[in-house]
């Protein structure tokens, strides 16, 4: 198993800020009416895509594992919010 590390851009504090700052986000940004219904569900799955996105690459080292998984994992993180933009972009026409 790789050792974690503490300093520089793939450290666990990096991660666990990026992690709390996407949260704030979520929680105080975009669940007031700050944004439209639509564009906060599109922006609210962006961030959770972002987040399993990165506790997946930094903490559980999907980098490492078998293609198949990695495909899958990067393809919904992908794919996920782009079905929901362009099913809320239909819905607006």
């Amino acid at each position: 198993m790789a050792r974690l590390r503490y300093l520089g851009s793939d450290s666990v504090a990096a991660t666990w800020l990026a992690l709390s700052a996407i949260t704030v986000v979520t929680t105080w940004v975009l669940s007031k009416d700050a944004f439209g219904g639509d564009l906060a569900v599109l922006l609210t799955m962006a961030c959770v895509s972002l987040k399993a996105w990165l506790v997946m690459t930094r903490f559980m080292e999907s980098t490492s594992g078998p293609l198949l998984a990695r495909v899958v994992f990067e393809g919904w993180a992908i794919l996920a919010p782009l079905a929901i933009g362009v099913t809320i972009a239909f819905s607006i026409f």
